[in-house]
């Protein structure tokens, strides 16, 4: 029994509504031509006008099947057929059918295709009607209708038979009795499928635009004589005349395939046609259809009960078909006819069915299929299968068994081959439908997928039907959604559905956008692009040809078939595209670097590339603070410029704006780009710039406003300013700078916009600038930020004024540490205008600096050897805080004239060196704008290692103020060879000497890698002076020198005393490691070398080339400013028989610092005073003077007659001494600075030897306040005395 239909019941189900229209009793119509005329006026046939009067919502029936409980029945459908139309339906017919629905569908939703797709949040929040295209329900139901009156199934089986004749037609009842013949009937009826006797009933039409009723009725009550009272009834039609008749909700429209209409349908039809059209059908399904089924299936059920229900008769049918498992398969197997039992099951569960008595109908369905398996009627088989599967569904019973019952069908369907295959795609639709009831979309999804054939067009369509199912699914799988519309995109491409596959790749992309699945996107904007192309809407595929250019992640070969055919669809529209923010090449914006000149000026690019902090830095001492000189480019604007314009930078006429842009060629093909050049805008008045202040700065939103704006500064560059173009190719991957030029040609405000290009001579590319001025305006209530000029776009531009240009000749890029040249600074200012006040600041003066007017006219090196000119011209030995440069005053440069000066270039220490310089120079009253200008000249210099000097003095051992200097010398290059030429110690106080020939001690070249040690005498001259001539250890000093070159005394010496060997040598004094406080006892030694001859001669141009290396505050190995040397005899002959021998001695002193010394001599053969001793020795613990062994460290080892012996204790007293000093045993001297002074000593010598008279002890203290504190002692140097016996 049915159950109870209620908002839950699956029967008001989308599955429960396709099966009311799909499962349901079949009347088989039989009638005349004039029939079919008399209907065709309302542009409808026989069929057609009734169909709509053919379903019923609430007919109210009551029904009682196989049970004595009857039960009401309130939906309830007739489909009414042609005899003609019974017949399986040509599959062929079928297909072209389905194409052609599906084309016009696609034509149809095409005009929505040329729109932006939806967002995925969009689709998602959309209900599914507004999602699924409308024709997916058109087409399953085709699909459905093509397995119409298949001969395993009974639902298609004609029920009744609706005879109809007109009142018109010739004999009526014989009308009536000559349609049923056998020739007119289909043939699953005359071939034994169907059961011919079914219901008649006979229906006589009526046009009461004919003749009145009364011929009619006549016939009709001849009709009821002859076939039966019941049987037979009268429907009168067309009773409108003037067929004006206009319906509201037109009953037929929605039974119409054909969607246009010659005329009104249903026009000759009035509201009395209405009723009586209703009102046949009402009795023909209620007083008819439904008893005549009810009694079918009481006689069927009866029948079937006797013969295969109960224990008994179940072992005879087993029995009996246990023959038949011998039997070879067969697709459809045994055949049936009407007559079989199991037909008769068949057409019982299928009335039961369809009458809604769905356990009536699953019993005889579960007989039916033992028995179709038994037989291995498989297709029959597979069919009860797929009606128990519905069968469950409409009970609401078991899902599991619904789904196993269904899944089963289809895979039997699918296991039967070709013939099957129609089938188990409708058990498939109806399964789908069955899962989409409970939300198992998933699982719907997958019996889409397997419904996709080998037919290209039915896959697209399941496909498709299973991407909505991922789509609704519980949460979405947008993934799988994505990935079965192209899968469906592409099958309808391949059956030339074109629209519909731009569509499905079109709803893919929602899903794909803004994710990094970049090979998917690509394939998808890639074939919609193509699509549109082939369809001619060239100017939709562009975009999505765009997408796929900077395809960096493909391979080479998908790069270059992208850009190919991206070209090709280019080249096909026949006009040029202009492309806002195309992606190829790869603009790094960021990085854009806006080089201009306005009162600061660049001698090279590099000089622009510097961070402006450091160019202010220097030129703090070259701007003059004076208010009527703005001093930065906030003061330097005009006061009459408008508010809007406060920012812009201050550029000249006739000076280029340089703007750096890098280009990246994403791809790994080579790219061509061409016309490459800036976007500008020039208002020669700030009012026209006003208006358009914001098109600048902020990015266009349209391809139409941005064609316009380039087009207008085309225009406009034509007399305003001028534009520099560049072309290049990138190739895979490679990035390039491209510096590109604006240079205005009148005064005004100008706009740097963006950047414009060429992509391979047939698409033009274009970019904005954005200003980050803009973006610090927006942030509101924030502290004003600071920002350089160059963050602007904007220019004003002023008149022509005059400008420095500036380069070095003869600046090398590589040299070796020491190197020293004469450089040439050429300005040359290309105006008639001329400018004044110039100045110079270098920032590394220990490199680079300035030299005399003078030497311009001399060679180099000449030009810095010794003259024997008295009135030599020194350096300025204050020029370190001299740190600007004043060209005189009579300076004039002008006209493109160069001007010359002299510079010198020393490399102090290896590495990369940067020499930075400013020039400062002023113009007059040219402008309210700009009074001065300054050059920005940076360069940078590599040095390289060359000579690593080191320098050790030590104390003679035989001559006071006479010390040993030792030079290290290694040669660090790895191929230069130099030449030791002079070594000159700096200064008045001291004098450098050999200490034996040059050839015995210096080779001729110092090679690569080569080690040098030499010994050279140092002796102190230094005077005495007073104090009103003391001056510090800065001023001027002649020092001395000595020839070291291979030819000897015959080469000059440079003069180490002027500039500009002078000047480096202060310098290297101010860096060079060491304290800062001048030592009384340091020396600075300066060694000049020369290149190697063979270096030299190497057939190049190179010019003469000077090595000068310094080393300054060389101290002396000790600590003690007090010198002194004891002088006596060293040998002497006596005869100790006569006398003891008394021997006489002396100590010469020499204060050398520049304060008066205390000096105290104690010899220890005497018990001195322990106090006065001790607190002497305590305060100069440490302190050692005088001649002792110096052992000299490396390799140097120097021999002397002098044994080195340092005292130890004093003698003890009760040893016996065998010699005493006489005398007085303390001294105390006084000695001034600068000073000698000599005391006055004598031994007493009692046996003969050799003695060593070392036992005093010399106490020192200076008596300065500013050394105050300064004191030491010193044990006595070794001196042997040899005494021998006298004959």
């Amino acid at each position: 029994m049915a159950t109870m239909l209620g908002q839950s019941d699956p029967a008001n189900s989308p599955l429960g509504r396709m099966l009311l229209d799909e499962i349901t009793p079949v009347v088989m119509v039989l009638r005349t031509p004039l029939v079919e005329e008399a209907c065709l006026k309302n542009g409808l046939n026989l069929v057609e006008l009734l169909t709509p009067f053919s379903s019923f919502n609430k007919i109210d029936v009551p029904v009682r099947t196989a049970s004595d409980q009857p039960y009401r029945l309130q939906k309830f459908k007739l489909r009414l057929c042609y005899a003609s139309d019974i017949r399986q339906p040509n599959l062929e017919v079928a297909k072209e059918r389905l194409k052609e629905a599906i084309t016009h569908a696609g034509e149809k939703d095409f005009s929505n295709l040329c729109s932006d797709p939806p967002h995925i949040e969009d689709v998602l929040s959309s209900p599914e009607s507004q999602i699924l295209p409308s024709w997916f329900q058109f087409f399953n139901k085709e699909l459905v209708r093509s397995l119409s009156f298949s001969d395993h199934e009974a639902f298609d089986h004609p029920v009744a038979c609706l005879l109809v004749v007109s009142t018109k037609d010739e004999q009526p009842l014989n009308r009536f009795v000559d349609l049923f013949n056998t020739n007119q009937l289909p043939s699953l009826l005359n071939d034994g499928v169907m059961d011919p006797k079914i219901l008649k009933y006979y229906l006589l039409v009526h046009d009461n635009q004919d003749a009145s009723s009364e011929k009619a009725d006549k016939i009709l009550t001849e009709m009821r004589s002859t076939f039966g009272s019941n049987d037979c009834r009268l429907l009168c039609i067309n009773s409108s005349q003037d067929g004006s008749v206009e319906h509201k909700d037109n009953p037929w429209v929605p039974y119409k395939n054909n969607a246009s209409f010659s005329q009104p349908l249903g026009c000759f039809l009035n509201i009395d046609d209405f009723s009586e059209m209703k009102d046949l059908m009402q009795d023909f399904s209620s007083k008819h259809i439904i008893p005549h089924m009810e009694q079918k299936i009481r006689v069927l059920n009866q029948q079937v009960s006797a013969t295969r229900k109960g224990f008994r008769n179940q072992i005879k049918s087993l029995w009996w078909r246990k023959g038949k498992e011998d039997t070879p398969e067969a697709s459809n197997g045994p055949m049936y006819t009407f007559s079989s039992i199991e037909s008769q099951i068949r057409v019982l569960a299928d009335y039961a069915f369809m009458l809604r008595d769905y356990e009536l109908a699953l019993s005889n369905y579960r007989l039916l299929s033992t028995d179709f398996k038994l037989d291995k009627a498989w297709k029959r088989y597979a069919g009860v299968q797929e009606m128990m599967g519905l069968t469950y569904f409409l009970l609401d019973q078991s899902r599991k068994e619904a789904e196993y019952c269904m899944e089963n069908a289809f895979n039997t369907y699918f296991k039967i081959g070709s013939s099957g295959q129609q089938n188990a795609t409708r058990c498939g639709l109806w399964w789908v439908e069955m899962l989409k009831t409970r939300d198992q979309y998933k699982e719907a999804a997958s019996v889409y997928f397997r419904l996709s054939g080998e037919e290209p067009l039915h896959s697209a369509v399941m496909l498709e039907q299973a991407s909505y199912c991922y789509l609704f699914s519980k949460p979405p799988m947008l993934h799988k959604y994505g990935f079965h519309l192209v899968l469906s995109g592409d099958h309808y491409k391949k059956c030339d559905q074109i629209k519909h596959a731009i569509r499905t790749y079109r709803s893919a992309l929602s899903v794909y956008k803004g994710t990094m699945w970049s090979y998917i996107k690509d394939h998808v904007h890639f074939h919609i692009g193509k699509w549109y192309a082939f369809l001619g809407m060239f100017d939709v595929a562009v975009p999505h040809m765009l997408e796929v250019l900077t395809c960096g992640h493909q391979s080479k070969t998908t790069q270059d078939l992208f850009l190919r055919e991206f070209l090709q669809i280019v080249q096909q529209t026949g006009k040029k595209f202009e492309v806002f923010k195309l992606q190829l090449p790869a603009i790094n914006i960021p990085s854009v670097k806006v080089i201009f000149e306005d009162n600061r000026t660049y001698a090279s690019p590099a000089a622009a590339s510097v961070r402006e902090s450091l160019w202010q830095s220097l030129e703090e001492d070259v701007i003059p603070s004076l208010p009527t000189i703005r001093t930065n480019w906030l003061e330097s604007q005009p006061k009459n410029i408008s508010k809007n314009h406060k920012h812009s930078n201050l550029c000249v006429t006739g000076e280029a704006i340089k703007v750096d842009v890098e280009f990246k060629n994403p791809l790994q093909i080579p790219i061509s780009i061409s016309n490459v050049s800036l976007i500008c805008e020039l208002s020669v008045s700030s009012e026209e710039t006003d208006s358009d202040a914001n098109s600048s700065t902020s990015e266009l939103q349209s391809d139409e406003t941005s064609r316009k704006l380039i087009i207008s500064r085309e225009q406009a560059s034509n007399n305003s300013f001028t534009l520099s173009e560049a072309d290049f190719s990138l190739g895979g991957g490679e990035r390039i700078m491209v510096q590109l030029t604006v240079t205005p040609r009148i005064e005004g405000i100008l706009k740097v916009v963006g950047v414009r290009w060429k992509l391979s001579d047939c698409m033009v590319g274009f970019h904005n600038f954005e200003s980050n001025i803009v973006k610090k305006k927006i942030a509101k209530g924030r502290r004003k930020a600071k920002h350089s000029p160059s963050d602007n776009m904007t220019f004003l531009v002023i008149k022509s004024l005059p400008k420095l240009e500036g380069s070095i000749l003869h600046l090398p890029e590589k040299v070796y540490v020491g190197d020293l040249r004469r450089l040439v600074l050429e300005l040359r200012n290309q105006s008639e205008f001329t400018v004044k006040n110039v100045k110079m600041k270098i920032s590394s003066p220990r490199f680079l600096n300035v030299g005399s007017r003078e030497i311009l006219n001399t060679e180099f090196p000449a030009c810095l050897e010794k003259k024997t000119d008295p009135e030599q011209v020194h350096a300025n030995h204050n020029k370190e805080s001299q740190t600007v440069f004043l060209f005189p005053e009579d300076t004039l440069i002008q006209g493109g004239t160069p001007f010359l000066w002299p510079l010198w270039l020393r490399a102090a220490v290896p590495g990369n060196i940067p020499l930075y310089i400013i020039i400062y120079y002023e113009m007059g009253e040219l402008s309210n704008h700009m009074r001065y200008r300054t050059l920005r000249m940076y360069h940078n210099l590599q040095v390289l290692p060359s000579l690593d000097l080191s320098f050790r003095i030590s104390f003679c051992p035989s001559r006071l103020k006479e010390f040993l200097v030792r030079m290290d010398a290694v040669n660090k290059t790895t191929s230069e060879s130099f030449q030791i030429h002079q070594l000159s110690s700096v200064g008045n106080q001291w004098e450098i000497s050999l200490l034996q020939p040059v050839e015995t001690m210096i080779p001729s070249e110092l090679m690569a890698g080569q080690a040098l040690s030499c010994f050279f005498k140092l002796e102190n001259v230094r005077k005495s002076t007073t104090p009103e001539d003391k001056t510090s250890l800065l001023a001027h000093r002649e020092g001395s020198d000595v020839n070291l070159g291979s030819d000897g005394s015959n080469e000059t010496l440079f003069d180490v005393c002027s500039s500009p060997l002078a000047d480096f040598h202060i310098c290297e004094r101010m860096h060079q490691e060491g304290s800062h406080q001048e030592h009384p006892n340091s020396v600075d030694f300066i060694l000049i070398s020369r290149p190697s001859k063979e270096n030299i001669n190497t057939g190049l141009p190179d010019p003469p080339r000077l090595f000068s290396h310094h080393i300054s505050r060389c101290k002396i190995d000790s600590t003690s400013p007090i010198w002194w040397l004891m002088e006596g005899p060293r040998t002497i002959n006596h005869n100790f028989s006569a006398s003891f021998c008394e021997v006489k001695l002396k100590i010469t002193l020499y204060n050398s610092s520049d304060s008066s010394a205390s000096i105290f001599i104690h010899s220890l053969d005497s018990n001195p005073s322990t106090g006065q001793l001790s607190d002497v020795m305590a305060g100069s613990s440490g302190n050692q003077a005088g001649w002792y062994d110096a052992s000299l460290v490396n390799d140097i080892k120097v021999t002397t007659d002098v044994l080195g012996m340092k005292p130890g204790k004093p003698p003890s007293m009760d040893s016996v001494s065998q010699f005493i000093w006489s005398g007085s045993s303390s001294i105390k001297v006084e000695v001034e600075p600068m000073s000698t002074a000599e005391v006055p000593l004598q031994v007493c010598v009692f046996s003969p030897g050799t003695y060593d008279l070392s036992n005093y002890a010399l106490h020192w203290n200076l008596l300065s306040s500013k050394h105050e504190g300064s004191h030491g002692k010193c044990p006595g140097s070794p001196f042997y005395l040899t005494v021998l016996e006298s004959a």
